[in-house]
């Protein structure tokens, strides 16, 4: 009995599921154990947010007597309808909304498909698609082939215990010889950890290391997926749905020479403006250690209004967003989200301002001898730098308009005089 089931086998499910079959004759149809049917259907059923005619969603318990009017005080995109409880963004703004949930939905067979009252509902509905289902289903057999099989808490641990050992001088093998049932890994995986930037050790701080000829491909070391749920790109687009308001910022990372210094670049698409750190390794501390910084020099209101939303790509240096998030003493103050993994036009801006950053620093420049004031005078030349999409205005002027100057001046940002903005790598000549 196959573990998989095929995209034919959920048409059969959708079409029984309509039908008001049960579990039991499903899997009697398909020749498969009822509690496969069970769990293909909790795993990837959809949860849907829709009305009928002209009453969109509305899941309020006092929906049905509600007579409320201009509950959204702005930005009201439907000024014309009598009540706002024919609006389905009613609930999101009301201050009295309290939810009402259908029970039946947590019971078998846990979707609304068979449900006779589903035409004249506005309730949120739990549904059974093929189509959807089959391409969850394909994404999560795709990802369970990737990442490291371990938790964020257990990097941490092996962290702690072979960085200070490598730091006094002691070999990979030498730890695991000593340590084998401390570690609870390979000596391999230790190797793999450090090479990818896990741990705060770098191959550099490694007394000897085997040397074997590069392979024509380097294999890709991928980083656990479990920070990729909830944050992925649909996500991000519904959380821009949830909360219109909030503006996007563009993070990610130039590359100087292979094991050489690195940037961290965040982007405002909106201004135009990108802000750019000088890192000694391109890991994931280092990243947090930068928002860490700007936390404690912006203060909270100015960093909460500067960095509501950050799209990145997945970059094993993004790899740790809950510390990107929240404060060490736990306090959120961003959220965080994820393109799908080979799609860089999903954060397009960015990928473009960075061709700004390579007319003065061309691939293959090392970075190990500049200096975060050297990165700075750098993006006071770019951000200088006049756009048309801007009416002409720089960068500096447009973020300073929108997000004020104060930032700017607590990060050592200065506008440069039209004549003396320089676009190539003459910038760094001395």
């Amino acid at each position: 009995m196959s573990n998989y089931i095929t995209y034919e086998e959920r048409m059969e499910i959708e079409n029984c599921l309509y039908n008001g079959k049960s579990f039991g004759q499903i899997a009697k149809e398909l020749g498969k154990d009822r509690s496969t049917i069970s769990r293909e259907i909790r795993k990837h059923s959809v949860i849907e947010r829709s009305g009928y005619g002209a009453n969109g969603y509305n899941a309020c318990v006092k929906r049905e007597s509600c007579t409320k009017l201009h509950v959204c005080s702005t930005n009201c995109t439907r000024q014309s309808l009598k009540y706002c409880k024919m609006c389905s963004s009613c609930n999101d703004n009301c201050p009295e909304f309290e939810e009402q949930i259908c029970i039946t939905r947590f019971k078998p067979p846990y979707v609304c498909n068979a449900c006779t009252e589903r035409n004249k509902c506005t309730l949120e509905k739990t549904l059974y698609n093929a189509a959807k289902a089959h391409s969850k289903a394909q994404l999560h057999i795709s990802e369970s082939r990737k990442g490291i099989m371990t938790t964020e808490q257990e990097l941490n641990r092996l962290n702690a215990f072979v960085t200070p050992l490598i730091l006094q001088g002691q070999s990979i093998h030498q730890i695991y010889v000593n340590h084998a049932d401390t570690l609870m890994c390979s000596e391999k995986t230790l190797y793999n950890y450090i090479d990818n930037g896990f741990f705060d050790a770098r191959n550099i701080d490694l007394p000897r290391k085997v040397r074997y000829r590069p392979r024509k491909k380097q294999q890709e070391f991928k980083v656990d997926r479990g920070c990729y749920v909830g944050r992925n790109y649909v996500d991000y687009q519904q959380y821009l749905a949830k909360h219109p308001n909030a503006h996007t910022v563009q993070m990610d990372s130039v590359i100087g020479t292979v094991g050489g210094k690195v940037l961290l670049t965040i982007h405002f698409p909106d201004v135009s403006f990108m802000m750019a750190f000088l890192r000694d390794a391109n890991t994931s501390q280092s990243v947090i250690d930068i928002f860490d910084y700007l936390y404690v020099k912006l203060g909270r209101e100015l960093f909460e209004k500067l960095f509501p939303v950050i799209l990145t790509d997945r970059g094993s240096e993004f790899s740790n967003p809950k510390m990107i998030e929240r404060t060490p003493s736990g306090i959120h103050r961003t959220s965080v989200f994820y393109c799908d993994p080979s799609s860089p036009y999903q954060k397009g801006s960015i990928e473009v301002n960075h061709e700004l950053i390579r007319r003065i620093l061309p691939k293959g420049t090392s970075f190990d001898q500049l200096t975060q004031a050297d990165i700075v005078h750098m993006m006071n030349h770019i951000n200088s730098y006049r756009r048309a999409k801007l009416g002409n205005k720089t960068p500096y002027e447009a973020f300073a308009f929108y997000y004020g100057i104060d930032a700017l001046d607590k990060l050592g940002f200065s506008q440069i005089e039209p004549k003396c903005v320089v676009m190539t790598p003459k910038l760094f000549k001395r």
